[in-house]
């Protein structure tokens, strides 16, 4: 291994056997003609064709290169993980390993992410991706925006995965399920607001298949809510629940009060009305939410809080 690599390249592969032999004396040459010490760093996700074997034998004399294998197929997530926990490098850079991400674009990065002052995060954008298929040209620009509006970061592309970090800010992700994607919304909500987008070249895949789908951007973005969610009222849940249930609660009483009115002054039945369900319904329905706002919080208060994590040093 380099000794203290400067730029730390982490690349997930999950059955590239075709491609890795073709990837890594590019990626190589690239990384010697910047003269800074870097490492290389193949996470093996479980691949199930010869790509194991491929790595180990790929060059055992390269001193900045490692390997890393997984048990089984875990995910990017995990090999995402897995990869940041063992990076050394001030800067690390991810790329995907089927060769539509360009080595010749890493310089591009590194002087981007010290551009200006120093940035935190170069995230790329391809903006010829999914070029000429209609289907998956709206859906990722769909996604992309609704991401954006959720999570406050203004990025064309969160799905691409050529991307510059400082290594601080990979260095305590825990990510699950497609938060792979969000790692740069994921580091804006804990502070680093620094972070830039800049065009990359889209190659078009050699070998093998493509491993997007609608689906996993579809249980990527379930997840984006999950994380937003924990991200905005883990803290305090009885803001979300308790809004929730006032509303509710509101909403019953003033359907109570109308159908009470009209029964007593009017006389008129009420008993048959589907409004009175639905009054009822909401009043429950706002009592169990303030009723879940406050367990959750009898809960929070006993989960001890690392005051650490939010100071900037």
């Amino acid at each position: 291994m380099a000794k203290n690599p400067q730029v730390s390249v982490v690349i997930p592969v999950f059955n590239e056997e075709s491609n890795i032999p073709l990837l890594y004396p590019q990626l190589r040459d690239v990384l010697n003609s910047l003269d800074k010490p870097y490492e290389i760093v193949f996470v093996d996700d479980g691949s199930t064709d010869t790509t194991p074997l491929i790595l180990k034998k790929l060059n055992p004399d390269d001193k900045n290169l490692r390997i890393i294998s997984l048990k089984r197929n875990f995910g990017k997530s995990v090999a995402y993980s897995i990869g940041f926990m063992s990076a050394k490098g001030d800067v690390v850079i991810t790329m995907d390993g089927d060769l539509q991400d360009d080595p010749q674009d890493i310089p591009m990065l590194l002087d981007k992410i010290n551009a200006d002052g120093g940035y935190d995060i170069v995230s790329g954008w391809k903006k010829n991706k999914h070029e000429g298929n209609f289907f998956y040209s709206l859906s990722s620009r769909i996604f992309n925006k609704l991401t954006s509006v959720i999570t406050g970061l203004n990025l064309h592309d969160f799905n691409c995965p050529f991307k510059a970090y400082r290594g601080e800010i990979v260095k305590d992700l825990r990510l699950y399920g497609g938060m792979y994607r969000y790692i740069p919304a994921i580091a804006h909500w804990n502070g680093y607001k620094k972070i830039t987008e800049i065009p990359v070249k889209n190659l078009p895949r050699r070998y093998g298949k493509s491993k997007y789908s609608v689906l996993k951007v579809y249980k990527g973005f379930l997840d984006m809510l999950t994380f937003k969610f924990l991200n905005d009222f883990l803290e305090a849940p009885l803001y979300l629940f308790g809004t929730l249930g006032l509303i509710a609660f509101f909403a019953g009483s003033a359907i109570s009060a109308h159908l009470a009115y009209v029964h007593f002054i009017f006389g008129e039945r009420i008993g048959d009305r589907p409004l009175l369900i639905l009054g009822v319904l909401l009043l429950l329905l706002g009592v169990n939410f303030i009723s879940l706002g406050l367990l959750g919080e009898m809960l929070v208060k006993k989960i001890p809080t690392d005051l650490k994590d939010k100071i900037i040093e």
